[in-house]
C-alpha cells in the first residue's frame, strides 16, 4: 500500500517539474549551448592547445567532456534559478 504525499510535497513536486520543464525550453538550451561553446573552446585551448598546434589529435573524450561540463552547469544553474523563483 502506498502512502499519499502530504499536500506540500505534492505541490513541491509540481513546482520542481515546472522548473525542470522551463530548464529545457528552447531559450535556456540555446543559452546553455552558447556558454558551452565559449567556455568549452577556451578550456580546450588551454588544456589541449599545445597538442592541437603540434598537429596531434587530443583525446576526444576529454574534449567532449570539456564542452559537456559547462553545458550541464549552465543548465543546472537555470533550473536552480527557476526552482528558487517558483515560490
Amino acid at each position: 500500500m502506498t502512502q499519499a504525499l502530504p499536500d506540500h510535497e505534492g505541490k513541491q513536486d509540481a513546482m520542481n517539474r515546472s522548473a525542470l520543464q522551463r530548464s529545457f525550453s528552447r531559450s535556456v538550451l540555446k543559452r546553455s549551448l552558447g556558454v558551452s561553446a565559449v567556455v568549452g573552446t577556451a578550456l580546450t585551448a588551454i588544456n589541449h592547445g599545445d597538442a592541437i598546434l603540434a598537429g596531434e589529435t587530443p583525446d576526444l573524450v576529454k574534449v567532449a567532456l570539456t564542452y559537456l561540463v559547462p553545458f550541464v552547469v549552465a543548465s543546472y544553474g537555470a533550473y536552480a534559478a527557476f526552482a528558487a523563483n517558483i515560490d
